[in-house]
């Protein structure tokens, strides 16, 4: 089966800024980050130490103010730190102008927000196309196609064509996560992801989440639940812009291998519809050639 090497290759970075060496998929050091507010400064994140390697789902937990919007912010390229280093997918994001970071987010990491933040004017294959069209990258051809290809992967294929107000709530959430696979990026990063949502609906989201992990990805997850935290390999506590605990759960982090290594994706079923006979849309044979260097073949 298909598997994401560790890291990115460099013609992703599209910025100017040169590839630091790093064994893990996003790298935080010493990291702070202060605004100035009426009564003075406020820290928000102080003297952030982390780093995530490919293949991990983090969850990130805390209390409203914490810092956790703050810490995904850094990696995101969203906000910049007041000091220290953040290094993702092999790029300096905190050397990086506001122009160079917009270029690389939208090659290199997909963002999942709480509100969905689906463009109105839109139809939901639209949305899903357009961090392709911002990218500048597969022909227009191929950008249809595969979108069509991530939206039959969250279940949404049959309303591709409608606006995001036809649709309900969760399934905006479903189109949100297809766009964010839009330009296969290593990391995906959703902040409050199910917040938005009924229980149910949440559990199949993050369903989907497990699965995507299963198949290659990395995510790092803001949540207040702490019953889908639990779920998650990893789950760091964000408390007063510190870490408070990094707990690895690794019973989990085997069994989303032991998942993987069976082929899920390959079943129809809830989320693993087939995608020309593979179960991922990444796998579909639409990535241009020059990416094709990110990938390496595995017999089982």
């Amino acid at each position: 089966m298909l598997r994401f090497k560790s890291g990115i290759a460099q013609n992703r970075n599209g910025n100017g800024i040169a590839n630091q060496v790093t064994d893990h998929l996003v790298m935080l050091h010493d990291v702070v980050k202060e605004y100035n507010t009426p009564a003075g400064k406020f820290r928000a994140l102080d003297g952030i130490d982390l780093t995530v390697d490919s293949g991990e789902f983090m969850a990130v937990i805390g209390k409203s103010g914490s810092g956790k919007s703050t810490l995904t912010n850094m990696i995101t390229g969203i906000d910049r730190p007041s000091s220290g280093e953040v290094i993702v997918a092999g790029t300096a994001v905190h050397k990086m102008n506001e122009g160079q970071t917009a270029v690389w987010r939208g090659r290199n990491v997909g963002v999942v927000f709480q509100f969905f933040q689906l463009l109105p004017t839109l139809t939901v294959i639209e949305n899903v196309m357009l961090p392709m069209d911002f990218g500048g990258l597969y022909s227009d051809r191929e950008r249809r196609e595969r979108a069509l290809h991530l939206l039959e992967l969250v279940e949404m294929e049959s309303q591709a064509y409608k606006m995001p107000t036809e649709i309900s709530g969760g399934q905006q959430q479903r189109v949100a996560i297809a766009r964010s696979l839009a330009n296969d990026p290593p990391i995906i990063v959703a902040d409050e992801p199910t917040g938005n949502l009924d229980s149910k609906t949440a559990d199949a989201v993050f369903g989907l989440f497990e699965e995507l992990v299963a198949g290659g990805k990395t995510i790092v997850m803001v949540t207040h639940d702490d019953d889908l935290a639990s779920r998650a390999t990893r789950a760091v506590t964000i408390a007063d812009g510190r870490i408070a605990s990094d707990e690895r759960r690794r019973e989990l982090a085997a069994k989303a291998v032991a998942i993987s290594a069976n082929g899920i994706g390959h079943r129809d079923g809830a989320h693993g519809k087939r995608l020309n006979g593979t179960g991922y849309p990444w796998r579909s044979g639409l990535l241009p050639a020059n990416e094709t260097d990110n990938l390496i073949l595995e017999t089982a």
